[in-house]
């Protein structure tokens, strides 16, 4: 076999990195002229960060419950005193339960304490009084709160009763520590998280878009009759979106720490590898998208809902993938979002953690290799 001349071998590869350089010029410069893109990669983060920051809130404070004395006695005011202290509680005072049940079916308020008449004299003849809480189970979430929260505001009180009654303190005390997020702050990880989902919803909404209206206008296909490479093109096309990416992500980080205080403890190293690793999957799915669907339309809708709805509710950002059913926990192995969320996360508040990064690389790579090799083949056998 007769190897090709030194001199024609490099020809070609500077005709081939021209061509490649010509395509992500072209690529660029449409970028630019397409207010659509500026808009989906600018604009929409911001806006869909600010919602996440400052609309979504799992922080559950100053909730409005009714406190029923059914009794007046100095025992029972100092127990609705620690009900009315507590952090969590916005306390509105009764005499009658009746008082606040179209409060409770209105949601004006969330629970109902009720003190019962035979408290004190329950106390003082050494039993144990009961306390009735009453909730709105509409919402469980909240109603748990308003439950534990009762609890925890009786189980404070009594431990304070038997300390003054022994005249010193109990024997045992509790002392919390919450670490890499101390305030318990719901903010602190949505706005990690939130910028995993505008990175998913940018990647490939953006690429399929753009990629599915060249192939409705019919330039792809023009494109692919010229020398170039299904390869070149394909990695031509995508190399601006994916900077654009990286861009929009470090837009929302800027935000994250300097608007929303989020602490940033790790590195920017960290930071970058693991955003640029999940633009792979991203992009490689809105292209697979669009060379599948050749619609903008068809594609804006697949791009919702096979990539955002599924990085919003499948990827732990809300909710918890271990209380899914087994098959959807399953189904989330092959989310990329739920391997950035907990990694962005732990950038942000704990630092650095490299075996749980190189991790989640290693499965977000995997994941956008398969689809862009999915990518690929579809358009080769459309052009063909």
């Amino acid at each position: 076999m007769i190897s090709p001349p030194p001199a024609t071998t490099a020809s070609s590869e500077r005709q081939r990195f021209r061509r490649f350089a010509a395509l992500v010029r072209k690529e660029s410069f449409q970028v630019m002229r397409d207010p659509s893109s500026i808009l989906i990669a600018f604009v929409l983060p911001i806006i869909l960060l600010f919602l996440f920051g400052y609309g979504v809130s799992l922080d559950t404070k100053l909730t409005r419950v009714g406190l029923v004395m059914e009794e007046t006695t100095p025992l029972t005011a100092d127990l609705a005193a620690s009900f009315r202290a507590s952090r969590y509680f916005s306390v509105v005072s009764g005499r009658d339960r009746r008082q606040f049940e179209e409060d409770l079916v209105l949601s004006r308020v969330r629970g109902i304490i009720v003190i019962p008449a035979d408290f004190t004299a329950t106390y003082m003849a050494g039993s144990r009084p009961e306390i009735q809480v009453i909730v709105d189970g509409s919402d469980p979430n909240t109603a748990s709160f308003v439950q534990n929260y009762a609890q925890g505001a009786v189980a404070n009180w009594q431990l304070q009763r038997q300390a003054e009654m022994k005249g010193g303190n109990p024997a045992i005390t509790v002392e919390q520590r919450f670490w890499f997020n101390p305030e318990l702050t719901s903010r602190s990880f949505l706005v990690p998280g939130s910028i995993a989902i505008v990175m998913t919803l940018v990647g490939t909404l953006l690429t399929s878009l753009v990629v599915a209206r060249e192939w409705e206008r019919g330039t792809m296909e023009a494109m692919m009759a010229t020398p170039v490479t299904a390869a070149e093109l394909l990695a031509g096309k995508l190399l601006p979106y994916f900077l654009l990416g990286l861009t929009s992500m470090t837009v929302c980080v800027l935000l994250a720490v300097f608007l929303f205080g989020v602490p940033f403890r790790g590195s920017v190293l960290a930071l970058y590898a693991l955003s640029a690793v999940f633009l792979m999957p991203a992009l490689g799915q809105g292209l697979l998208i669009s060379a599948v669907t050749k619609n903008q339309f068809l594609a804006s809708q697949l791009a919702l809902i096979s990539a955002f709805l599924p990085a919003f509710l499948l990827s732990g950002f809300l909710f918890e993938i271990n209380s899914m059913p087994t098959i959807i926990q399953w189904i989330t192995f092959i989310v990329p979002a739920r391997y950035l969320i907990p990694s962005l996360q732990t950038v942000f508040l704990a630092g650095d953690i490299w075996p749980m990064f190189l991790q989640a690389i290693a499965v977000m790579f995997a994941i956008g290799c398969i689809f862009f090799l999915l990518a690929a083949r579809s358009t080769k056998k459309r052009i063909a």
